[in-house]
């Protein structure tokens, strides 16, 4: 049995997870970041000791794995940055070891995700695999000869974070031309109000969102990109267009047998994954090579808590 907590910036999630990924317990408090780092990590421990405390099975929890929306030092378990939640070097894992006498693992919540979708969603069949996820940002967990991993410093999964062009916006990092800002949920936002907003392009999503672009959201945009609208058609297909240079940029750095699209982006399912597949194959090198096959990931809201659990799992064997 383990532990696994999924930190969010709305919530505290954390589970009591068997051995096969099964989650079978759920407790959960607000975050409430505006507290500052130290309350935060009180109310970890907190949900962790209740999690030990309801257990009513024969097995104990051995380990409890977290997944945090920002980098943690692999060797310390400090995070130096997690711009979520406002923290900036701040010593997670030892302020929860004061309270837990478990060992703790802690890593990027994509990393995380990524290890509940491989080990169980895809039963561990890939020894070499990439989770995407296409949210408010990229995230990204990769796997290599059947290991997670993060680089020395814990920061080599930021794949949202590889520059793929130049754009009319600088990421909140700092650098312009981030894949997260062609990509991801935020960015067809901003690029679809630029596009209306400062040069006064037409689009039925106006409509949808009441007459202010303000309320404009992603799920919108793939709906009327999904009825032909022609701006939001074009809104889609400039995300695809740079999503595709990112994974062919994996494909040549990695070679994985798969690529996973993981987030709320992934949603759109089919209307999406058609659209990258074509785009990727289109950029393919050495066009009669293989390439890694790309599907939907299958976890949705629980991938957090149960790939947290298995993440501790791999590194207790």
């Amino acid at each position: 049995m383990y532990i696994g907590i999924d930190l969010g910036g709305t919530n505290i999630a954390g589970g009591l997870v068997n051995d096969e990924g099964v989650i079978v317990m759920k407790k959960s408090v607000p975050t409430l970041t505006e507290r500052g780092s130290e309350a935060v990590i009180e109310d970890i421990a907190h949900v962790i000791q209740m999690l030990i405390d309801a257990n009513t099975s024969n097995q104990k929890p051995i380990a409890v794995g977290i997944g945090i929306p920002g980098v943690s030092d692999p060797i310390t378990g400090d995070v130096p940055v997690c711009i979520n939640l406002n923290w900036y070097n701040v010593p997670l894992r030892r302020r929860l070891q004061e309270q837990i006498d478990l060992p703790i693992f802690i890593d990027n919540d994509a990393t995380v995700a990524g290890v509940a979708e491989f080990e169980i969603a895809q039963e561990g069949r890939y020894k070499n695999a990439v989770l995407l996820t296409l949210g408010t940002g990229i995230g990204s967990g990769i796997m290599i000869d059947g290991k997670m991993v993060s680089g020395h410093h814990g920061i080599g999964s930021e794949f949202g974070h590889t520059i793929v062009g130049e754009n009319f916006y600088t990421c909140n990092c700092g650098h312009n031309g981030c894949l997260e800002t062609f990509s991801s949920s935020t960015a067809i936002i901003k690029y679809m109000r630029h596009r209306i907003n400062d040069e006064g392009a037409q689009s039925d999503v106006v409509a949808m969102a009441d007459g202010n672009t303000a309320n404009i959201n992603g799920e919108m945009i793939f709906k009327a990109a999904m009825n032909g609208d022609l701006l939001a058609v074009e809104t889609i297909d400039r995300l695809v267009k740079y999503l595709a240079i990112g994974m062919i940029n994996l494909v040549a750095t990695l070679d994985p047998e798969i690529i996973l699209l993981g987030g709320g982006l992934s949603m759109a399912g089919d209307f999406l994954l058609n659209k990258v597949v074509a785009a990727l194959h289109e950029l393919k090198y050495y066009k009669a090579l293989p390439i890694a096959k790309v599907a939907i990931a299958k976890l949705r809201n629980d991938a957090g808590i149960a790939g947290a659990a298995m993440y501790a799992k791999l590194h207790m064997a």
